[in-house]
This record gives C-alpha cells, sequence and structure tokens, in this order.
C-alpha cells in the first residue's frame, strides 16, 4: 500500500502532523496588522508600556506562527519546532501583563481603597512577576526543546511550563476578583483607606470605563481558555492525542489569542481609561500625589 508524503511527513514529524500552511500565514498576517495597530496606537496615545506588552507579544506570536509556517514546508526539521513551541507558549505573557497594567488604572479610577496594592504598584508587581512567569516559562520550553531534540522525554520542561502558565492568570484572577468584591459590598482595605483618606465610598463608573472592564474580562477569558487548553496538553503528554491535533491548536492556542491581542485593539486604553486617567501615588514620605496618564 502507497504511502502519501504528507502522511509519511507527519509520520516524522515532532507534530504529530504537517502545519497547515495557509492557516500559518493567515495567522502571521493577522499578528503582524495587531503588532503594527499596537505599535502605532502606542506611540499616539504615549503609552509606552504597550509596547513591551502588548506589542512585543505580538512580536513573538509573528516568530512562532512564522517557524510553523516553516514547518509546514518542512516538518521534519526540529528546529522550527522549537522555535513555534517556545514562542507560541510565551507570546501572551507579555499580553497578560498588558491586562495587569490596565487593571491597576481601573482600579485607580473606581476606589484605591478596595486594592490590596497602590495602584502605580501593580505596574512594578506584576511586570516583575510577569517576568519571572517569562523566565520559568522560558526555561521549561528550552528544557522540552532540548529534551525532544535528544529523544528524551520532556515531561520536566513541560511541567516548569505549565507551572509558570497557571500561576500568571491565577493571581491576577484572585486579586480582581477580590478587587471587585471589595467594591461591591463596600469592604475597604484599612491601610488603604488611611492611605487614601479622600476616597470616600465608590467613585462612579463611567460608560469608558466599564467598556474597558468588559475587555479586559473577555481578553481574561480568551486566555484562561488559551492557558486551560496548554494546560491539558502538556499534561496529556507530549505524544497524546491533544498535543498531535492541530485543530486543537489552531482554535483554542492561536484563535483565542488572536481575540484577545485584537480586543486591546479596539478596546484600547488610550481610548477608553483616557477620562480621568489619574493615579494616585504615595511620596516615601506618606504623602499623596497624582499622575495624569490621559492620552
Amino acid at each position: 500500500m502507497d504511502i502519501s508524503p504528507t502522511t509519511e511527513q507527519a509520520s516524522e514529524s515532532p507534530y504529530g502532523y504537517v502545519p497547515t500552511e495557509w492557516i500559518c500565514i493567515f495567522f502571521v498576517v493577522s499578528y503582524s496588522i495587531s503588532t503594527a495597530v499596537h505599535m502605532g496606537q502606542a506611540i499616539k496615545c504615549k503609552l509606552w508600556w504597550m509596547i513591551p506588552t502588548a506589542t512585543f507579544a505580538g512580536i513573538v506570536e509573528i516568530f512562532g506562527w512564522s517557524a510553523r509556517l516553516w514547518s509546514s514546508q518542512n516538518p521534519e526539521i526540529l528546529m522550527p519546532y522549537e522555535m513555534q513551541l517556545v514562542g507560541t507558549v510565551l507570546a501572551p505573557t507579555p499580553l497578560v501583563a498588558a491586562i495587569f497594567v490596565i487593571f491597576g488604572r481601573i482600579i485607580n479610577q473606581l476606589g484605591p481603597q478596595f486594592s490590596r496594592l497602590v495602584p502605580n504598584m501593580y505596574t512594578v508587581v506584576f511586570c516583575s512577576f510577569d517576568v519571572i512567569c517569562l523566565i520559568v516559562q522560558a526555561v521549561g520550553g528550552a528544557l522540552a526543546a532540548q529534551a525532544v531534540n535528544e529523544n528524551e522525554s520532556p515531561t520536566l520542561g513541560g511541567n516548569i511550563m505549565l507551572g509558570g502558565i497557571s500561576a500568571q492568570l491565577l493571581v491576577y484572577i484572585c486579586l480582581a476578583a477580590e478587587f471587585f468584591l471589595r467594591r461591591k459590598y463596600n469592604a475597604p482595605f484599612h491601610h488603604q483607606a488611611i492611605k487614601f483618606e479622600k476616597e470616600k465610598g465608590q467613585h462612579s463608573m463611567s460608560k469608558e470605563v466599564q467598556i474597558m472592564i468588559y475587555g479586559m474580562s473577555f481578553c481574561t477569558v480568551c486566555l484562561f481558555i488559551r492557558s486551560v487548553y496548554r494546560t491539558v496538553e502538556l499534561a496529556d503528554g507530549w505524544s497524546g492525542p491533544v498535543i498531535a491535533n492541530e485543530s486543537y491548536f489552531n482554535w483554542l492556542d492561536g484563535g483565542f489569542v488572536t481575540l484577545a491581542i485584537y480586543t486591546l485593539n479596539i478596546i484600547h486604553p488610550g481610548i477608553y481609561l483616557k477620562r480621568d486617567a489619574t493615579v494616585h501615588t504615595s511620596k516615601p514620605d506618606g504623602d499623596e500625589f497624582v499622575q495624569d496618564y490621559a492620552c
């Protein structure tokens, strides 16, 4: 019985299949458009933090999907497989960092006394945590890729990547849920209430901020679904049916990350957090000053 070239290549491919060329091109083009728009929006609104976050996430996605495009032509080569593995796993990490910063600005407008951290500390704390998660995932990805290259089990690297993926979103979701629950039941932190003693009660929620919250929430859901998929994928093993199914990857990784990054293009913080976009910050002597971040 004759074996078609595609079937033969798939059996020799580290993916367990041959990546579909037109799908790879579609995602490379899609991420390129979004990344270019994010760069333009960051420059126009002078939101420089959107460059190392959302814009950089797009660049890494382009890198990962370009590697998959290479694999569609040469599925038996390990280098593009290793490149796409690291690229597609790491890319959403800086995108989550952008959501962290946006969340800090939303907290500032809705009532910093309901937050465990001072609003400007979200940028410092979460971006630092984001870098740690990025390093953890990079180390795990490198170990997994090396193991695949040496025909060894990549389980250790996969578990390390799994920890980095899970920890990042879990911390963010817990703190966000705590803030919105405290705001709903008017239960400020005592130390924050003293620091922001002028902030009595809850701030009114403008339509713009409400839309930004919806956008941020949708991004979080998309990235959470993607993280659940990657968790199941890695937990299922590197030779399991989940990781060897291209459709799962295209929809649950590529598709949901695309929705998330385009959502921040459409519901952009430079537009929807423009009004009253001030950040309360604490000086070393305990006094408070206000910084204006309006676009």
